[in-house]
């Protein structure tokens, strides 16, 4: 079996240096979708958008975890850890969740440390928690999960895993807003280090089951974090200290994404869909808890 559930969680971590710079935030943060709000007139030089833009009055938004350091994300690394031998055009992204210790610097230097924290058998498919945990000369900074989906490779007969999901939001959300995506959306976000051919490359798309290129989850999930943070949270990224996620559909470059909100003590939970195809899920179980 290409998956040693046994040996990949009983493997020691794997360690590395990162370091980002504030080119590397702006960045991220033009492929989420900073300095293209359409609900405003000059979105270009909103000083509400120049605190994502402009290196002098730059914060961080706390989903650039998932790709600080420039280097492959967990969603490719993670595939060489010992026991895991897969092929890349099986493996869908199923679910983030990143949890924040303290607020992301501008410019850093940290060490990581990657492990396989589980792996779950879906019968049809198996699912890896690729955990990284994150931390720079002050201590830890954040803790990476990603969830991901190996089509083909579950029947072992492991453990399936925790199957406890949230409640769903009831009544009418108190916010819902629509961003629409460039064209280019994924040829632009893939510059912050995702280098997976599913996102650019139409032949190997079409490997992969797909009609053409999809939009990374993780765009998404940048640009979801940023609509909760502008909205409903006061532009403060400070104030996030986690952020979930299920991956329910796939997005296209070019679509509009509907994000509705709901407010619950200390936390909003999300819903997203693409309007263009009916409102077809695109991502659910979405929860940012705040201060």
């Amino acid at each position: 079996m290409p998956i040693d559930a046994a040996k990949a969680v009983a493997a020691e971590p794997r360690t590395g240096e990162i370091a980002w710079g504030h080119k590397d935030v702006q960045l991220y943060h033009l492929g989420v979708g900073a300095g293209a709000n359409p609900d405003r007139r000059n979105p270009a030089t909103d000083p509400d958008e120049l605190r994502y833009t402009l290196e002098s009055r730059l914060h961080v938004l706390p989903s650039f975890a998932t790709v600080a350091g420039a280097g492959r994300p967990a969603v490719i690394s993670g595939l060489s850890l010992p026991g895991i031998e897969v092929d890349l055009a099986r493996v869908l992204h199923g679910g983030q969740t990143l949890t924040l210790h303290r607020p992301i610097p501008v410019e850093g230097n940290a060490t990581t440390s990657m492990r396989i924290a589980a792996v779950y058998d879906k019968t049809k498919a198996a699912i890896l928690v690729m955990r990284t945990e994150v931390a720079d000369a002050e201590g830890p900074l954040w803790t990476n999960d990603s969830q991901i989906f190996v089509r083909g490779e579950g029947g072992w007969g492991g453990d399936r895993g925790p199957s406890a999901r949230p409640e769903p939001p009831s009544g009418p959300p108190v916010k819902a807003v629509d961003r629409p995506l460039r064209e280019d959306q994924a040829l632009l976000y893939r510059l912050s280090g995702d280098w997976n051919p599913l996102h650019a490359d139409p032949e190997f798309a079409k490997l992969a089951g797909f009609e053409r290129p999809i939009l990374h989850g993780l765009c998404t999930y940048g640009i979801t974090l940023k609509a909760a943070v502008d909205t409903l949270l006061g532009g403060d990224v400070t104030r996030v200290r986690s952020y979930t996620t299920r991956f329910a559909g796939v997005v296209h470059p070019g679509e509009t994404l509907r994000i509705r909100m709901w407010r619950r003590p200390g936390e909003i939970q999300l819903a997203v869909t693409a309007v263009e195809r009916d409102h077809a899920p695109v991502l659910t179980d979405t929860i940012v808890e705040h201060v």
